[in-house]
């Protein structure tokens, strides 16, 4: 399969009468395929792309069609690629990110500006990394229009190939993997250490305790499967020791508050810690488990305008958060 700028598709080779010929694939109905496995169902992709979700559903059976094979499983609640699909939609991502960095080269060849960068950001990252970062890179480029959206990790790395972000920020917590990155080049900007939050004249509070020191706590923390509970829960399983989460949440400001309210203890990245309010509670580090997430940059290896900029910010803003 190759793509063909000609008829703006992808030609496809066939058989047909016992004879080999030549089919374009249609690179709009590629479009339809990434924008519905980006935005999880059809409904939310039509909203997104203007259309009804009649119109796209229609598109994506014409896809299927020329492909001669199912692409999507519909359901309930959204829809699911097959095989055949997460395959096209991996080759359609990096084609519509190849015709966005063809149109932002023909445009700067014509001495036109970068217009526009977008970031998506993981919530807590949202709040104690990306301001500050943003502030400035606004102040410098007072005409390029930024865009900030919410990505929670390991999802995003798609739309980077794809060109829908200029620049994504992502993690890594303590017994979780990275995604395999195809194409795009990825940074390490923060080490942020997890601490041990405890209620203010907790017993554990005077020193560095280990979790073998804390099976009888009620702890605060992530559903299963939310990269926190997944760094505790390792981390647990490696001191041979079982811990009771009685309070389930991903928002760390909640943590926070369940915890100067004295219902539990929880881990806690230092840089949330530094924009809280000093009181309540007291933060001290936890011994014999790896407690440290890695944040980090995600963009195309061809960076597209002021990316390189955005990301020296960055590194100098996690420096700043850390203190």
């Amino acid at each position: 399969m190759v793509r063909c700028a000609a008829t703006r598709g992808w030609t496809v080779a066939g058989r047909a009468n016992g004879r080999w010929g030549i089919r374009v694939l249609d690179a709009n109905r590629v479009r339809v395929l990434v924008e519905v496995a980006h935005a999880g169902s059809i409904a939310a992709a039509a909203e997104r792309m203007a259309f009804t979700p009649p119109a796209l559903s229609q598109q994506l059976a014409k896809l299927e069609r020329e492909l001669g094979c199912a692409l999507v499983e519909r359901g309930r609640t959204g829809v699911r690629l097959t095989a055949a699909g997460q395959v096209l939609l991996e080759h359609g991502e990096r084609m519509l990110g190849e015709l966005r960095d063809a149109e932002t080269a023909a445009r700067a060849a014509a001495g036109e500006s970068p217009r526009r960068l977008s970031v998506g950001a993981f919530a807590s990252a949202g709040k104690v990394l990306v301001p500050n970062a943003l502030a400035a890179f606004g102040r410098a480029h007072p005409h390029v229009r930024l865009a900030l959206s919410d990505v929670e990790p390991p999802g995003g790395y798609g739309l980077v190939t794809s060109g829908d972000l200029d620049l994504l920020i992502t993690h890594r917590y303590p017994g979780t993997s990275l995604p395999h990155v195809s194409g795009l080049h990825r940074e390490q900007v923060l080490v942020d250490p997890l601490m041990l939050v405890l209620p203010e004249g907790h017993p554990a509070a005077g020193g560095a305790p280990r979790l073998t020191d804390l099976t009888e706590e009620e702890w605060i923390c992530g559903a299963p499967g939310i990269s926190n509970r997944v760094a505790l829960d390792r981390a647990a399983e490696a001191e041979g020791v079982r811990l009771t989460v009685a309070y389930e949440t991903r928002d760390y400001e909640v943590t926070l508050a369940l915890i100067q309210s004295g219902v539990g203890i929880g881990l806690i990245p230092r840089t949330i810690l530094r924009a809280a309010p000093a009181t309540g509670w007291i933060a001290v580090p936890l011994s014999g488990a790896e407690t440290a997430r890695e944040v980090y940059v995600v963009h195309r290896k061809r960076p597209r305008g002021p990316v390189p900029e955005m990301v020296d910010l960055l590194r100098w803003s996690a420096q700043r958060a850390l203190g």
